[in-house]
């Protein structure tokens, strides 16, 4: 299966410390592909590089989408590709109704199915407002139902169970799939084994590399044997990578 997201020997430095040190990194057409590590190890930075934000320019290395090299690229260029988001809302939609929120991508969302899609009443939510007034998992929801509106060709999730209560962990889990389902791949960053266990392959990220990989159910003993409470962070001890 062809490559959708290749990074190529990527270096992003901040001062003279390398969060991201020549990782090499290639995410499948129709897959979804957890990037793991402890906090401290560059997974959000991988996110923002990919996402091309402001500021996250790589020192070094390529980074192709379906064969185009997008390493310049801006957001907004990378957004036309495919390459989407979740939880990135800027304030100035703060306070619109969900229905908007939802059309966001077009005039032809069709906001029940969304809101069914990830399991809200559209009697209930269309009418309300993206603030405060939502909870941390419904706004996650909806937010996702958004990123859905647009048919994105690659989701990026950063840490998509902060914040939120364990019964909607479930939801954003089965939201995770219906993107598969929908024809998109997902680069989904976490530092929790049971999040990860959604992925086709899991990436540990230590030391601004990809330095092992694996089946989720593998990769989660490896990761709780070996990386929660470490005290090397960002020291990638080569003798552990086998066991």
């Amino acid at each position: 299966m062809a490559g959708i997201l290749e990074a190529r020997g990527l270096t992003y430095r901040i001062g003279k410390k390398d969060i991201l040190n020549g990782l090499d990194l290639t995410i499948k057409k129709g897959e979804i592909h957890v990037i793991m590590g402890v906090n401290g190890t560059g997974k959000t930075t991988l996110a923002s590089v990919v996402m091309g934000l402001g500021g996250y320019q790589p020192a070094s290395g390529q980074l192709l989408f379906d064969g185009e090299d997008i390493t310049t690229l801006s957001i907004t260029e990378r957004a036309k590709l495919g390459i989407m988001l979740a939880w990135q809302i800027p304030a100035s939609f703060e306070g619109v109704a969900v229905r908007e929120y939802l059309s966001l991508g077009g005039s032809n969302a069709d906001v029940p199915s969304l809101l069914k899609m990830v399991g809200l009443s559209p009697q209930q939510y269309a009418g309300r407002f993206v603030d405060d007034s939502l909870s941390g998992g419904e706004r996650k929801r909806i937010e996702l139902a958004a990123v859905m509106a647009m048919k994105p060709k690659l989701v990026v999730l950063d840490e998509p169970d902060s914040g939120i209560d364990l019964a909607s962990t479930g939801t954003i889990t089965r939201l995770i799939r219906k993107f598969k389902e929908n024809g998109a791949s997902v680069l989904l960053i976490t530092h929790n084994e049971n999040m990860a266990s959604v992925g086709d392959i899991v990436s540990l990220l230590c030391g601004g590399k990809i330095v092992k990989q694996g089946k989720a159910r593998q990769m989660a003993r490896f990761f709780e044997k070996y990386c929660k409470g470490c005290e090397h962070v960002g020291k990638v001890e080569e003798e552990k990578l086998n066991g």
